[in-house]
């Protein structure tokens, strides 16, 4: 799963950070890492949506937290993708 969006919510399930925290974060649960903009690009997007916000910090850093809406439609994809990968493990078996 390469999906930056998904990657992020993820990242945040866990608690509030800033991007480059989820940068590494994502790093090390998924072993990808992704570049600024492609970061940046989907922390833009997220918080368009409504499912991520920006929280206030004590430093030049912004951190993010994942609101409600987010934590729903992280649920929801985690559901489907949960579902695709055990249609394809068990299509595998039969291949």
């Amino acid at each position: 799963m390469s999906d930056p969006t998904l990657l992020v919510l993820a990242s945040l399930s866990e608690g509030d950070k800033h991007g480059y925290a989820m940068m590494e974060d994502i790093e090390r649960f998924t072993g990808l890492r992704l570049g600024p903009g492609t970061l940046y690009g989907a922390i833009t997007r997220l918080e368009e949506r409504g499912w991520i916000k920006p929280v206030k910090a004590d430093d030049r850093r912004r951190p993010y937290t994942l609101t409600a809406t987010g934590r729903e439609y992280l649920k929801t994809q985690l559901g489907v993708l949960e579902r695709v990968l055990k249609t394809a493990g068990r299509r595998l078996k039969h291949a």
